[in-house]
């Protein structure tokens, strides 16, 4: 009985690995597409080889759309409207794609494949992206888990970006993994400083890009990357503005008040840090020497976590619970959050029940 289980168990199993190398097989034979034509905004034609994704072929034609997974269709940032040629929606687009986005034709192009002559919409300003090659000439470890690097621009020398946007760097082989991948990290540092960028690198576990950025990456190494990207931004107006982050999402919230801060702004700023313990803070000198510069600028940190080793006297809990004593006006309040899903949609609830309009809540989740 056993030896007729086991018996059965191989035969499926060869069977299987069978029918996957001749699919592999088929798609090298009969999956040439040959030559195809990529029309963009009924303007301009770009001549390419079928076969690969739509973002993989418009990265080689450098045009750079947004992928902050590096093309896994796991971030839906890779959004843009294909008119024609794309084929059926395939079920791992339909997470990120609303009824109305399906309606109006948006697709993930990591997960369309360019098979015969396609047209697609995307904004004007995504050529203005590039790709970059820079210098590592400083790593820094910020906390036990976040890294600071600096990156000089060698190719093309000088960057012009939003405070707040962010860029995807190109990770390097290292060890066993042989294949490079591109992951989404905002620039740390102010745009007056465009011949090169800071990026805030918190480790994941496993994840291949800051393994790589925090047990191999070394100084004077060349790394490339391709930007600017995204829409979290200061806008110009003179409300209020209250700040709230979590772990290395302090990265845009870093660059959008050093940069309001050389530019002089007399906007009224109010910044809400939150940690679990004191080890994950990060920066505490240099927001309060702002402070001191600043009448109008209020640095908050705050640790939901504290432990008895911590010998941490300062404010504790979550940021909402302080929503009371820092936000003056609510209908002349702007707020820019950045950190995890969870802590973003927590705070954005908080926000509207004190009275923030929800057109005037900006945030860059960090999945």
């Amino acid at each position: 009985m056993l030896f007729g289980i086991i018996n059965t168990v191989l035969i499926v199993s060869a069977i299987s690995g069978i029918l996957a190398f001749l699919l592999v097989i088929a798609d090298l034979v009969f999956a040439n597409y040959g030559e195809c034509k990529i029309t963009i905004n009924d303007k301009k034609e770009v001549k390419v080889e079928g076969g690969d994704s739509l973002l993989s072929t418009l990265n080689e034609n450098k045009i750079f759309l947004a992928s902050a997974c590096g093309g896994r269709g796991s971030c839906g940032f890779c959004r843009c409207k294909v008119t024609a040629g794309a084929g059926p929606i395939l079920p791992t687009e339909k997470p990120f794609l609303s009824p109305q986005d399906i309606k109006d034709d948006f697709r993930l192009a990591c997960q369309v494949k360019v098979k015969e002559d396609i047209k697609i919409e995307i904004p004007e300003d995504i050529f203005n992206i590039k790709k970059f090659k820079a210098k590592v000439s400083q790593i820094k470890d910020l906390t036990h888990d976040i890294k600071e690097l600096h990156l000089q621009l060698l190719e093309p020398q000088e960057i012009d970006f939003k405070a707040g946007q962010y860029v995807q760097l190109q990770s390097n082989k290292y060890a066993k993994i042989k294949k490079s991948v591109s992951r989404a990290y905002s620039i740390s540092s102010s745009p007056d400083k465009n011949k090169e960028i800071e990026l805030i690198i918190r480790k994941v576990p496993d994840g291949i890009c800051t393994t790589w950025v925090h047990e191999y990456l070394q100084e004077g190494e060349e790394v490339n990357f391709t930007g600017p990207f995204g829409d979290f931004y200061i806008r110009d107006s003179k409300a209020d503005m209250i700040f709230i982050a979590g772990g290395s999402g302090k990265a845009p919230i870093k660059s959008m008040i050093e940069y309001l801060s050389k530019h002089k702004t007399e906007r009224r700023m109010v910044y809400i840090f939150g940690a679990r313990a004191r080890k994950d803070l990060y920066y505490t000198e240099h927001f309060q020497n702002l402070e001191k510069q600043f009448p109008d600028f209020t640095y908050l940190p705050i640790l939901s976590r504290p432990t008895a080793q911590c010998n941490w006297n300062g404010k504790c809990g979550y940021a909402p619970n302080y929503f009371d004593e820092f936000i003056k006006d609510p209908k002349n309040t702007e707020a820019y959050l950045c950190g995890s899903p969870g802590m973003i949609d927590a705070v954005e609830k908080g926000l509207k029940k004190k009275g923030v309009s929800s057109e005037n809540i900006y945030y860059d989740k960090f999945a």
